[in-house]
């Protein structure tokens, strides 16, 4: 599986930006996808995921309200909306597909990663 992201940038704090990701190869479009991020010192964090029918999403906490996840039914393609941007939303930000149609928070349930796209608000 291949995991082609695009949208990542530098933004200030209160602006958007809009993340999308591709994955190719071995997948299916009825499995989970979703986005991680991890920014300088600090642990991996989810993001958000949204189900294989987009139907269903998860959000972290942290960015409820401020990012939204999508995806086109029947389609290996996931979007995230960001908006509300603050300087903690600094990191790299990593697409992942899950073993399974349902979207999930631990890392671990994610076996497919791609290789992270920055995105950098300044205040």
């Amino acid at each position: 599986v291949q995991l082609q992201a695009s949208g990542g940038g530098l933004v200030q704090a209160g602006g958007s930006l809009r993340l999308s990701c591709t994955a190719s190869g071995r997948t299916s479009s009825n499995n989970a996808m979703g986005w991680f991020r991890q920014a300088p010192g600090k642990e991996r964090e989810f993001v958000a995921a949204v189900g294989w029918n987009g139907g269903t999403t998860l959000y972290a906490d942290s960015v409820k309200g401020r990012f939204t996840i999508s995806r086109d039914y029947g389609k290996a393609v996931v979007t995230l909306q960001m908006g509300s941007l603050k300087p903690g939303d600094t990191a790299v930000y990593f697409c992942v597909v899950n073993r399974r149609p349902v979207p999930r928070l631990e890392a671990s349930e994610y076996p497919y990663w791609g290789q992270g796209t920055q995105v950098t608000v300044s205040s």
